[in-house]
């Protein structure tokens, strides 16, 4: 049986392919101009918005999504450094934001082109996310009217979500920081953000975007200090973003100091030391006293593997703070820290059940190592102590209340007998 001979094949042979088969040509250049002729031909925004929509279905918006915000925003094609191609016939036109009056009336008509074109053609979010974190980076190569244009812009965009706050990260750019672009950009979204929808609503933003605890880091190097943050968020009525973001700050420096204590006492630190460690901090991340004390017996507590057993639960707790008596006594130099430490325990007794009945016992050892005198306690008593707990914690405290009443009261008569 004869078999069939095989075919010679052609090394390096060509094999033809169907035109729609073949890839399209990026062609960028050929999308401006068409996308130019389109806007230049329209008479004003509404009928720009009209075209921008129809023209969705003829030219290729999924591959030159981000070429057409370049138009929209800049006029053309931006290269690297924020300046516009000059390839081309036509390779620029005034029917884009950069050429648009800066007040905040015509920036809001001027943002409903892009609202519109987006709610569209959906998948243009975030080509524009993208895109944005691309302009952002070259306001260096823009007028200062352009980044003032821009900055009112990204305000609304921001406001009515057509782009994430985050993106305002971009700015952390040693480029733009030294020069101060950064700072002045932020200022103009900020001021305008809240001119538009509020300060609750700002702060939101903020915080959304990660931008709460970060602002020092826009600010030029050798101008980044919490008092010119402060001396420019004042100036442009923007006092509340300042509070925010001291608040942050202040949040930070609190868990570092935190840790710092955790640290220590898991390095077997002796106690002047880790006094002294916590007081340096402290006081350069201006944490006042009454709010240290608190951090310290948060920490203090969380060291221990508290017995579930309730009548066991209070010898270990005694056994356990006696260690820091010292640590808590260097943080209770006023009254009112010593009122912080006292609703901290009235809290924490409260909120972990087992403790209920340890709180006097608490109490009493603070009071026999001086770490709360007798008037915080007597004040706690009558008028500082919170709602949490309260019948059953003033209950519990009565006895050792009426010993501390009939003992000033001794001391006062004995002090009238020796005057007499």
């Amino acid at each position: 049986m004869s078999q069939k001979a095989e075919r010679p094949v052609l090394s390096g042979q060509r094999i033809k392919t169907r035109k729609r088969d073949e890839r399209e040509k990026n062609d960028p250049t050929g999308f401006r101009d068409a996308v130019i002729a389109g806007l230049e031909a329209a008479e004003d925004l509404e009928q720009i918005s009209k075209f921008l929509d129809s023209a969705g279905n003829k030219l290729d918006y999924r591959r030159y999504g981000e070429v057409l915000f370049d138009i929209l925003i800049a006029g053309g094609l931006l290269v690297p450094g924020g300046s516009i191609s000059q390839d081309g016939e036509k390779p620029r036109t005034d029917r884009c934001l950069f050429a648009a009056p800066e007040d905040m009336e015509s920036m809001r008509n001027h943002e409903q082109i892009f609202t519109r074109l987006m709610r569209r053609y959906k998948y243009l979010e975030k080509m524009f996310e993208e895109e944005m974190k691309k302009v952002l980076v070259f306001i260096k190569g823009f007028t200062p009217l352009e980044r003032l244009k821009l900055a009112r812009m990204t305000a609304l965009w921001i406001a009515n979500n057509s782009v994430p706050p985050h993106v305002l990260l971009v700015l952390n750019n040693e480029h733009l920081t030294k020069d101060g672009l950064s700072l002045e950009f932020l200022i103009e979204v900020f001021a305008t953000f809240k001119q538009e929808k509020g300060t609750a609503p700002l702060v939101a933003v903020l915080r959304k975007g990660g931008l709460d605890n970060r602002l020092l880091e826009f600010l030029p190097i050798n101008k980044r200090s919490e008092e010119h943050l402060k001396s420019v968020f004042i100036e442009k009525d923007l006092s509340d973003i300042f509070k925010l973001h001291m608040a942050q700050a202040s949040q930070e420096a609190k868990r570092e100091l935190t840790q710092l204590l955790i640290d220590d006492i898991n390095d077997n630190k002796n106690t002047k030391d880790i006094i002294a460690d916590i007081k340096d901090m402290s006081s350069k991340s201006n944490i006042p006293e009454h709010e240290v004390i608190g951090l310290i017996w948060n920490t203090v507590m969380s060291l221990a593997e508290w017995n579930k057993k309730e009548e066991l639960v209070t010898e270990q707790a005694l056994k356990h703070l006696r260690t820091y008596t010292q640590l808590f006594g260097a943080f209770t130099t006023s009254n009112r820290s010593e009122m912080a430490l006292m609703l901290k325990i009235q809290e924490y007794c409260y909120e972990n059940m087992n403790f209920m009945k340890a709180f006097q016992k608490i109490v009493l050892l603070f009071y026999k190592t001086e770490v709360i005198s007798e008037d915080s306690i007597l004040k706690w008593f009558k008028e500082g102590h919170s709602n949490k707990g309260k019948m059953h914690f003033l209950e519990q405290m009565k006895q050792f209340i009426e010993w501390l009443q009939n003992a000033e009261e001794e001391t006062e008569s004995e002090n009238e007998e020796e005057n007499d």
